[in-house]
């Protein structure tokens, strides 16, 4: 069962897929959570940009598509997460619930994209490039045909997800620039941490602060991609 449960202002319960959904944050927290969301946006606009330019200019066809991925995913996830935390309450915000629940998937699977296809053992890379988008469209499909069921089963799948390259430690090493190592570790942890807030259901301005270290995360992970892309040119 899904349990948004805080505050008094806006308060609504809906029930999903046999769970139920509440949404109940007080002005100052949707005001919080509406900056954080409108500053994703804006720098993600900005900075996926300036990294296709960038791409294009010095990497390879291969790295090009690659990056074209990671942007369209990165900016898929925020503006699906704008869009639904920042919709009024109704039948409608439930059903972007979906959407913005399956984009974290696709982030994830995006993410991994550019830093694999730089790897050296490329039949590894393709295995578990196939297998991180493989379990990003279960993932996706759970969400899109099961909304609101198995939510703290999806948590446990995005940390899975987005730690599974410790099953290429030694390629990874061993292709990748240590700097660039140094921030997706430093991103994942960040982004493993958040998860606290994003549980943590009684903390005032939880909501904000569980979407800021995902858009930390998330600027960490871009600086990887692109000091991997200015590396490797």
């Amino acid at each position: 069962m899904a349990v948004f449960r805080l505050k008094q202002f806006s308060s609504d319960r809906r029930s999903i897929g046999g769970g139920i959904i509440r949404w109940d944050y007080d002005k100052a927290e949707l005001i919080a959570d509406g900056v954080v969301h409108i500053l994703g946006m804006v720098f993600g606009l900005v900075a996926a940009t300036a990294l296709i330019v960038l791409t294009a200019v010095y990497a390879t066809a291969g790295q090009i598509v690659s990056v074209c991925i990671y942007a369209a995913g990165l900016l898929g996830m925020l503006g699906l997460s704008a869009t639904y935390n920042l919709w009024p309450v109704s039948p409608v915000k439930w059903f972007l619930r979906r959407f913005d629940h399956s984009a974290i998937y696709v982030l994830i699977a995006a993410t991994y994209t550019p830093f694999l296809v730089h790897m050296q053992n490329k039949w590894l890379a393709v295995a578990i490039l196939v297998g991180v988008w493989c379990v990003a469209a279960v993932g996706i499909y759970i969400k899109v045909k099961l909304p609101g069921r198995y939510d703290r089963l999806a948590v446990l799948l995005y940390l899975a997800m987005g730690w599974s390259g410790v099953m290429a430690y030694d390629s990874l090493v061993s292709s990748l620039p240590n700097s660039t190592l140094w921030l997706v570790a430093i991103g994942g942890v960040i982004y493993s941490l958040g998860v606290i807030f994003h549980a943590w259901e009684r903390l005032r301005f939880q909501n904000a602060i569980w979407h800021s270290f995902v858009l930390i995360a998330a600027g960490v992970h871009y600086a990887a991609v692109l000091d991997l892309i200015l590396i490797s040119s």
